[in-house]
């Protein structure tokens, strides 16, 4: 009995230590999965960082998003294993729980074995039972090793494919990288460029703005932009470019830009020297308020200048002659600087015609001499229907006078067609009869037969054409 209950006591002893080692290596298996499914968390995690923070960048790049819902079914795929990993976990817990509820009960009457054997009875077997106990350990040592190899093998199967898939997206990642840098930096030199250029145009801008502000340049360049306008018109032949020069009124001295040369003699009269200080200004100015404040003042300089060309009134110096209709034109050298004054001052157009001064843009000064250009291709007409008429009557007086030589003509032809019948009868009436007689009386030497003249049965023929006729008669 006492030898049955120390086998019995080696076995329940054997199978604790089994047991417990078995425990050891289930949670260890178990600890490693977990610290490996949290590590594949945390790099998930990161994976999903980096794609919150590139997804701006990676918004052209599709595959990327297709990469990564593979590498999210890959990670499903993972979990999925890892929850069936786990239920075989908790199985086993289980049945390692039981087992181990039943050593505990053997340990617990083994204790109780135990108390009863004698020391020296455990001495005597104390080498006997740890050789037993040692090659019980190897042997399952040996095949929990081979469990543990197993499932070691297992997860490096499942995560490999996930670390292959992060390291494709970090290498896909760190290409699009490669790109924003290189955008960024094409990028940061066309900006630089455009700065270097707006720096460039604000100098010029403000070289311009500065010279326009001298009364002498900006006049030229009023001048210069008139140039322009005449030239795109075509009207240059028909227009004067009055420079530095004076028109004597009764009481104060003209200096027109130019003279514009219409149809029937007349004279369009067009000024330049429109009031553009207050308009630079507002250009010029930071604040809006300010800017209003000069836009206003530049409606004042348009509106006074346009009371400055009434009071001249260039039409009652060349209306004496009958040279000028009864308004100038004002030329404004820009759209933009009509319509700010247009804007600050609607009432401008009205004042303007009121005051016999028209408001002109490159534009519709454009459409004026359009219109000039237009006249004198009328006025060409009409001149050239007078000199065609003109050239009508004199070739019909040359015609009849051709008509009336041709009668007469005629007439002497008539007459020296009927000479020379008459002649012709005469001569073979009363000559050619003597002159044949010679020969009966061989006196001509020449066997020739005179020969036989015929009358001419045509004659000229009458002039039909009632005004040629008409000569004829009167010839």
């Amino acid at each position: 009995m006492n030898i049955q209950q120390y086998e019995l006591a080696q076995v329940l002893t054997g199978a604790i230590l089994g047991g417990s080692i078995g425990f050891f290596f289930i949670m260890r298996v178990k600890r490693l999965a977990q610290l490996t499914f949290d590590r594949l968390n945390e790099e998930m995690q990161n994976v999903r960082e980096r794609l919150i923070l590139s997804e701006d960048k990676a918004q052209r790049y599709e595959t990327m998003t297709e990469e990564k819902n593979q590498l999210f079914e890959r990670l499903s795929d993972a979990r999925a294993k890892y929850a069936e990993v786990d239920v075989l976990l908790g199985q086993e817990r289980k049945q390692f729980q039981e087992k181990f509820k039943v050593i505990e009960e053997a340990r617990q009457e083994l204790s109780n074995a135990f108390q009863a054997l004698s020391a020296q009875a455990l001495e005597r077997n104390n080498r006997s039972f740890l050789d037993l106990a040692k090659s019980t350990l190897e042997k399952f040592h040996e095949t929990a090793k081979g469990d543990l190899q197993l499932k070691e093998k297992a997860i490096s199967e499942l995560v490999s494919p996930i670390r292959e898939s992060l390291h494709n997206v970090d290498q896909k990642i760190g290409e699009i990288e490669k790109i924003r840098l290189s955008a960024y930096e094409v990028l940061r030199h066309q900006v630089g460029d455009l700065i270097l250029s707006q720096k460039e145009l604000r100098s010029e801008t403000a070289n311009l703005v500065k010279a326009l502000r001298t009364p002498h340049v900006r006049g030229r360049w009023g001048e210069m932009q008139l140039r322009r306008v005449v030239e795109m018109s075509g009207m240059s032949v028909h227009c004067d470019f009055i420079e530095q020069t004076t028109l004597e009124g009764e009481e104060i001295k003209l200096r027109p830009d130019m003279i514009v040369r219409l149809p029937g003699g007349k004279r369009l009269i067009i000024d330049a020297k429109a009031p553009l200080a207050a308009y630079l200004d507002a250009l010029e100015a930071k604040e809006e308020t300010l800017r209003q404040d000069f836009l206003k003042d530049h409606a004042r300089q348009v509106r006074t200048h346009i009371l400055s060309l009434s009071t001249r009134a260039y039409w009652d110096q060349l209306s004496k002659s009958g040279e000028t209709p009864e308004f100038v034109v004002m030329f404004l050298p820009g759209e933009t600087i009509f319509s700010a004054a247009l804007e600050q001052d609607p009432s401008l157009i009205e004042v303007g015609v009121e005051k016999k001064v028209i408001l002109a843009t490159p534009a519709t000064l454009i459409a004026l001499l359009h219109a000039v250009a237009y006249g004198w291709r009328q006025e060409r007409l009409a001149d050239n229907a007078r000199e065609v008429s003109q050239l009508g009557r004199e070739l019909y007086k040359r015609l009849s006078d051709m008509g009336s030589h041709l009668a007469k003509l005629g007439q002497s032809l008539g007459g020296s067609v009927r000479a020379y019948n008459s002649t012709i009868a005469s001569l073979e009436s009363r000559v050619l009869p003597s002159a044949r007689r010679f020969k009966e009386l061989n006196v001509s030497s020449s066997q020739d037969e005179i020969a036989l003249l015929p009358q001419l049965d045509h004659l000229p023929r009458d002039l039909q054409s009632p005004e040629l006729h008409l000569v004829k008669e009167t010839g």
